[in-house]
């Protein structure tokens, strides 16, 4: 049996080289050779101890694009040589969530990555059912499929239609995304960040306004941009509570919040505030296969492009030597794609 390179977190802030066997497709499963992997905020996490429902060993990595290299018996819906991204939430299929089409918040969840070994690999086996056809994409923009998924469900929950006036506050990858894809979709978008740079890499990049949270004169630039008014969507990618305690304050009346960002706490608000605007509150996790195949769409299309949040590119050959450094300690890092 052939061998491969693997990079494994054996433990917190240990990353070290192995050499594992070469998978082969078990029941419906094909395998990959790994093209591109995007480097998730989970990665980061997990390589510092701070991953919740985390255990070592893990082979990182679910952001990825890969080339199909061999197939299961009886698999009709890709071949070898395609180009796929990866959907890495695995369903169990079986749950309530599940049956009613909602497999993003599946009861039984595993995650390519983070419950079980990912793209930080040369080869990988996934199953037919996670893989979405990324032909004619360029890799690194297809590795960026899942992040925007994310960003896409988080979109959707919002029930964004062209011409709303969205507001996303948190300019990391899945904010930008979810400024990238209402923008597609039509809506007039404001990016919140108290990040400069950030905010320069929204204006420069997506071609949407950008405003700091933390001016004086914050909420009359956000109403300008508004005409007026404040947002009829909020959408927070912060995971920061500050900032999500103070989204029901950003909404005009009748308006609605998406929650695609979360700490580890418990949610405050003023409830008089909450009930005269007759707020919708909810919550977005991961991404349905619909999502990714829309993300796909508009990649094919050019409306999204990799440069929108990808700002550093890093070789396999070198990545155990350079995460804690180029990575971790990375102030300028928005998104980061390994290629192999």
């Amino acid at each position: 049996m052939s061998t491969m390179n693997a990079l494994t977190c054996r433990e917190p802030k240990k990353l070290i080289w192995e050499v594992r066997n070469k998978p082969v497709p078990g029941n419906r499963e094909v395998v990959i050779k790994i093209k591109t992997v995007g480097i998730c905020g989970t990665d980061i996490h997990a390589w510092g101890g701070n991953q919740p429902f985390f255990t070592y060993p893990r082979v990182l990595g679910h952001e990825i694009c890969g080339e199909v290299i061999e197939v299961g018996e009886n698999i009709t819906q890709v071949k070898a040589g395609q180009q796929v991204a990866v959907i890495p939430y695995v369903a169990c299929q079986q749950c309530p969530a599940c049956e009613s089409g909602r497999t993003n918040c599946c009861e039984k969840i595993s995650v390519i990555g983070v419950h079980q070994d990912g793209g930080f690999s040369e080869y990988l086996a996934v199953p037919i059912d996670n893989v979405l056809v990324a032909e004619g994409i360029d890799p690194q923009a297809a590795a960026l499929i899942e992040p925007f998924a994310i960003s896409a469900h988080a979109v959707r929950r919002a029930a964004v239609e062209p011409g709303d006036r969205v507001l996303v506050v948190g300019a990391g990858p899945i904010g930008l995304g979810a400024a990238a894809v209402a923008k597609a979709d039509g809506a007039q978008v404001v990016v919140a960040d108290t990040s400069g740079s950030r905010r320069e890499h929204v204006v420069n990049h997506l071609g949407v306004e950008a405003v700091d949270p933390a001016a004086a004169d914050f909420d009359a630039r956000l109403r300008a941009h508004f005409g007026g008014s404040l947002a009829q969507k909020v959408i927070d990618a912060t995971g920061n509570p500050r900032a999500m305690n103070n989204a029901v304050n950003l909404i005009r009346h009748g308006g609605s919040i998406v929650f695609v960002g979360l700490f580890k706490g418990d949610l405050q608000f003023s409830d008089p505030e909450f009930h005269k605007k007759e707020t919708t509150m909810m919550g977005s996790r991961n991404a349905t296969p619909e999502d990714f195949a829309k993300v796909g769409r508009l990649m094919a299309e050019g409306k999204l492009t990799a440069d929108m949040m990808l700002t550093h590119r890093y070789p396999f050959s070198s990545l155990a030597e350079r995460y804690e450094s180029d990575v971790i300690n990375n102030r300028e890092l928005i998104k980061g794609v390994i290629t192999f």
